[in-house]
């Protein structure tokens, strides 16, 4: 088992420590009020539910970038002053429905708050410093995670104990300042992912308000926001009046693998993103002899691959020539700007589905799409719009690439900087 840690700070060579979590933590106590009875209204006590570990909050959890829901009944307040969390103290999630249970916080920043541990959580403290968010972002790793799968019960719902959990180890440097290099590196990564989430996150609302106003609304024929120089009605046409030829699609015997991996691209409804128009990745390619032996067809370039069956509502520009499985109707020569159709046809898909939402939805016909209704401007206006769609498209893209990009950054240096 190593005493170091694979990547590390210049200046470090020490071996590094092995305690038991219980030699160095010691419980607190949490409380069993239910979500029902907390409130994101202001309020005298905070909680740190079981669910909002699971899902929300990062590793080194800062009260003051959140809004913790408060507990009701202030007659709690006199009941948990002994439990008031501190900075340092780590709180665990006990309960899951997989084995996520075991995921922790450790509180960097309680704003002076009273925040206590809520429902199916473990709170502990250590009996002697860490580095601020040390223990929080070591107890994420898989490094320390494997050693609770074995101490998990359940089927359908997975618990874990405190008992079972003193027994596993923590490791770390025995120099707190190394521990401190450590955890600053990861709330510096932690940082940059906020900031590119929320402006991803912002962008994506600003194409959504652009959808909902650059297009008219239904019954009208002009939108809300135009460019200037436009004043025209938009005309009303059938996707069927813009559209010159449409195709089908198949997949080749998956059993014969001279069907496969040639140079024809052949994609499938899960291949396409929602939401992401313009950036298909090809997974699968098929041969001359599958395009031949199969129901599959070469679809032109500059096309509109609609998924018509799981994932309906969903579609994807194609530039080039590509061959497409039975779940999709591909749109080709098209009477019209190419993009500026994407748009309007996903905004009229993604109408529709919202009209019917609740409802089951397994399927589209191509006689139905073909006869849904548009709204279409001039080939000028069209031009401006999927300009101005796309240049947006491409930053939201930009910001999402960035923001995989660091997650996959700290999920390797979490496996890599811990011995």
């Amino acid at each position: 088992m190593s005493k170091k840690p694979k990547i590390r700070f210049k200046g470090f060579t020490d071996d590094w420590e092995q305690r038991k979590l219980g030699d160095l933590v010691y419980f607190l106590q949490n409380n069993t009020i239910s979500r029902a009875e907390l409130s994101l209204d202001d309020g005298e006590i905070f909680d740190i539910h079981y669910g909002d570990i699971l899902i929300k909050f990062n590793e080194c959890l800062d009260a003051s970038m959140h809004t913790l829901p408060a507990i009701k009944n202030v007659k709690y307040l006199y009941k948990f002053t002994e439990s008031f969390l501190k900075a340092g103290d780590v709180v665990m999630a006990d309960t899951a429905e997989d084995e996520t249970v075991g995921k922790c916080i450790e509180l960097c920043n309680i704003e002076n708050r009273n925040i206590v541990a809520g429902l199916h959580t473990i709170p502990m403290r250590p009996y002697s410093k860490f580095a601020r968010g040390y223990l929080g972002f070591y107890m994420n790793t898989n490094i320390y995670h494997d050693q609770l799968l074995p101490l998990m019960q359940g089927s359908k719902v997975t618990s874990i104990s405190r008992a079972t959990i003193l027994e596993t180890y923590i490791k770390f440097p025995a120099d707190i300042k190394e521990q401190k290099y450590i955890a600053d590196y990861f709330l510096r990564i932690d940082h940059l992912i906020t900031l590119h989430q929320r402006k991803y996150e912002k962008l994506l609302k600003i194409k959504k308000s652009m959808l909902e106003n650059m297009f008219p609304k239904n019954g009208e024929m002009k939108p809300k926001i135009r460019f200037k120089g436009f004043t025209d009605d938009w005309e009303q046409c059938k996707l069927a009046d813009i559209v010159g030829a449409t195709y089908g699609g198949g997949t080749p015997a998956t059993t014969n693998e001279a069907f496969w991996n040639g140079n024809i691209p052949w994609i499938q409804s899960s291949n396409t993103i929602e939401g992401q128009l313009f950036d298909m990745d090809v997974k699968k390619h098929i041969s001359r002899d599958g395009l031949t032996h199969s129901a599959t067809q070469m679809i032109p370039g500059n096309s509109i691959a609609v998924v018509t069956h799981v994932g309906v509502g969903k579609l994807v520009f194609m530039p080039y020539s590509y061959t497409t499985s039975q779940d999709f109707i591909s749109l080709s020569y098209l009477k019209c700007d190419p993009q500026f159709l994407c748009y309007a046809l996903y905004r009229k898909l993604q109408e529709d589905l919202h009209i019917v939402q609740g409802s089951a939805i397994k399927g589209i016909t191509k006689e139905d799409l073909m006869i849904k209704q548009l709204v279409i401007p001039k080939i000028g206006e069209q031009e401006q719009i999927a300009n101005t769609l796309e240049s947006l498209d491409h930053l939201i893209t930009l910001h999402q690439r960035k923001l995989e990009k660091l997650k996959k950054l700290k999920k390797s240096m979490l496996e890599n900087m811990f011995a």
